[in-house]
């Protein structure tokens, strides 16, 4: 059967009605939790806070899947979290749980029967025990040590049947509980890019300038003697859109780049004939390698250049890099 490309109007209108529904049904769902910020979400974070152990997160069902990402925000934002499912529990996985943890069960009916199944033993091992669910009154909510309500009026499902409204409560009451304890822990952005060393964050804080320059035989570099034809030769060669020039000694003397090329093309001289010493640029920017690579971007962003030296504490040079190659590293 072939179907229409697009909605009709009266279909699409529709449609968006349905989608903005649910939208301002669940921002509703958000916003009431402000209110139930209280002292037991005060309780919670102290016994999360004061855990040696591991933060356990539990949940059947959607709960289950909620409590997943709860567990990794916790874990990658310096509150040690991993998830245990409850059915599993009680045929094995109970012995990840140690008497040095704290449990945060999420339950929204508080009557998961798979997690009332090992309550007892939680009990036993005398953790503290967070439950997060729609019910004040259920069973799982009066047997914890503190409760947090994330309870919703109505669920965004127009039958009130699947779980949407309260999924999203308990979710954004998981990211305050994260967020309020990452603060109490002074977490710093470094922490978060060691835990994260593959995303942009962990590039940007803790990569170093000799983790991506040019080193060796790829440094383009001519002699402070050297003709603008020669330096010409080595810019071309290297690709680096510059070439480094250096006293006899290996010491930096200046740089030569692209726009000193148009700049000297301007003044007419014989780039045949013309000493590189004459035309390059003595005063450069330069960087060390042990410096981070977000801070020879902040030098060539401030300076508005595209390439940079790396030379060491007596102005030797020992690399080079240009605007490329943090690109490539993914620092840009």
């Amino acid at each position: 059967m072939k179907r229409d490309s697009h909605p009709s109007s009266e279909e699409a209108t529709r449609l968006k009605a349905l989608g903005l529904a649910v939208i301002n049904n669940e921002a509703a769902a958000v916003q009431a939790l402000a209110a139930r910020i209280s002292d037991d979400f005060a309780l919670a974070c102290h016994y999360m806070l004061n855990c040696d152990g591991r933060i356990v997160v539990t949940g059947m069902g959607k709960s289950g899947h909620i409590g997943h990402k709860i567990a990794a925000t916790l874990a990658s934002t310096g509150s040690p979290a991993f998830f245990v499912h409850p059915g599993e529990a009680s045929h094995g996985d109970l012995g990840m749980i140690t008497d040095r943890d704290v449990v945060l069960a999420l339950s929204n009916s508080g009557e998961t029967s798979e997690l009332l199944t090992i309550l007892p033993l939680i009990k036993r091992l005398g953790v503290p025990l967070v439950a997060m669910t729609g019910k004040p009154d259920s069973n799982l909510a009066r047997e914890a040590d503190v409760h947090i309500d994330v309870s919703v009026e109505q669920e965004a499902c127009p039958l009130n049947l699947a779980p949407t409204s309260s999924t999203t409560a308990a979710l954004a009451m998981g990211d305050a509980l994260a967020i309020a304890l990452l603060e109490a822990r002074g977490f710093t952005e470094q922490d978060f890019a060691r835990s994260h060393p593959g995303g942009s964050l962990g590039r940007r804080l803790l990569l170093h300038i000799g983790d991506i320059m040019h080193a060796g035989d790829e440094i383009p570099v001519v002699s402070e003697d050297a003709d603008l034809r020669d330096a010409l030769v080595e810019m071309t060669n290297k690709g680096l859109g510059m070439t480094a020039v250096v006293d006899a000694l290996g010491r930096l003397a200046g740089i030569y780049t692209d726009g000193d090329l148009r700049r000297t093309l301007d003044q007419q001289e014989d780039l045949r004939h013309c000493p590189i010493a004459r035309v390059m640029t003595r005063d450069c920017k330069t960087a060390q390698a042990d410096q981070l690579a977000a801070e020879a971007l902040q030098i060539m962003e401030q300076s508005k250049i595209n390439a940079l030296l790396i030379t060491d504490d007596e102005r030797h040079l020992i690399g080079a890099l240009n605007m490329h190659d943090l690109l490539r590293a993914g620092v840009v």
